[in-house]
């Protein structure tokens, strides 16, 4: 009889944390628990890689339609870091980043659309102050579990390539000192 009880909660709470994302919601980013990995080649041999952290933002997720989903999403520069003092501060600098005068990213998607169950995000990236469209291929969002406090969170990981000179970003480095092309991942948490 108590086994039966049991399954009976337990398949209720699965059900109730399933229906969470069956229709529109808003998620609101996670930033202890979100990051921006990149990597990009140096002098055609190595890559670099390094990380941005201090993401913020919303998601509004629409489980039955995808395609009016959105994202909204502000990333500290000031976070850059590759693991070197001096390249992180180059990176700072008016050569790159330039976050005295651009201190964040921005990323606003333009549209969501989602093919055989994979989500593809396209949207507009500010990056030191030139926006352009960039491509997100969306693995999640992740069925939502409760968290610390009782929250419901949930999580996706994004990946996508941008172009440097797209943003006229470190113009005065040149391929092949670095390469034109920057990949990254986006892991992100996200709660209500």
């Amino acid at each position: 009889m108590n086994r039966r009880i049991f399954t009976a909660a337990l398949s209720a709470l699965l059900l109730t944390g399933a229906s969470a994302l069956a229709q529109s919601s808003t998620w609101t980013i996670d930033p202890n628990h979100s990051q921006i990995n990149f990597g990009i080649k140096h002098l055609g041999v190595s890559t670099v890689r390094g990380s941005i952290s201090g993401v913020t933002g919303n998601i509004i997720w629409d489980d039955k339609n995808p395609s009016k989903s959105s994202v909204e999403a502000t990333i500290d520069a000031k976070t850059v870091t590759t693991n070197n003092e001096k390249r992180d501060g180059h990176l700072k600098s008016p050569d790159f980043f330039n976050v005295e005068k651009f201190p964040t990213l921005t990323f606003k998607s333009t549209s969501v659309t989602s093919t055989n169950g994979k989500l593809q995000v396209v949207g507009d990236l500010t990056l030191a102050g030139v926006t352009k469209s960039v491509t997100l291929d969306v693995d999640g969002p992740t069925p939502p579990q409760k968290g610390m406090g009782g929250k419901l969170v949930t999580g996706l990981s994004a990946t996508g390539t941008l172009k440097r000179s797209d943003f006229n970003f470190g113009s005065k480095f040149g391929v092949p000192m670095l390469g034109d092309d920057v990949q990254f991942t986006i892991d992100a948490e996200a709660g209500k």
